[in-house]
């Protein structure tokens, strides 16, 4: 999977340059500022500064850049899924979950179900409640593999589900 001494090229890929996804905190962190700063200066889509934000720790300012994207954009799926990351990372972890549950039931059946679970499965394991992650991050994993999704997708939902089950039997 991935070795402490080896850095953080095993690392998931987090889906934005320069970020990839801690396999320890199942959250996104910047590993390489220069080339995240990069592709944030070249893209014009706000959902990827307020990306950028979160893995930064800001949750206040991507709260506010979320909420005026929202503004001219409510019905956008990305921006929804960022409202409850924001949360997240606010620790308003019940509030997460809620969003979340809200937008599977909307998904699912769908290629965003995946998306959606896996997500679900972050806010679960912040909360501490391990359980749930892994049934989310199984789910999640069970319909990656069953759609033959990008491989880096798939790594992604393994790490994630290997850790959630690794934290699972060292609380019994």
């Amino acid at each position: 999977m991935y070795s402490v001494t080896g850095g953080t090229s095993e690392w998931p890929d987090a889906g934005f340059p320069g970020i990839r996804i801690n396999p320890d905190t199942l959250t996104p962190h910047i590993v390489d500022e220069e080339l995240c700063q990069a592709a944030l200066a070249a893209s014009t889509d706000p959902s990827d500064r307020i990306f950028v934000l979160l893995a930064q720790g800001h949750p206040a300012d991507a709260a506010e850049l979320l909420a005026e994207a929202r503004y001219k954009d409510p019905e956008s799926f990305r921006l929804r899924t960022f409202e409850a990351e924001v949360l997240r990372v606010s620790n308003r972890f019940d509030r997460s979950v809620e969003l979340y549950k809200q937008l599977l039931a909307e998904v699912q059946g769908t290629p965003r179900e995946a998306v959606v679970l896996q997500h679900l499965g972050r806010a679960y394991y912040a909360a501490g409640n391990t359980a749930s992650a892994v049934d989310a991050f199984a789910k999640a994993l069970d319909l990656r593999v069953a759609e033959a999704a990008d491989a880096a997708l798939i790594y992604s939902s393994t790490v994630a589900l290997q850790r959630a089950r690794n934290v699972l039997e060292m609380a019994c």
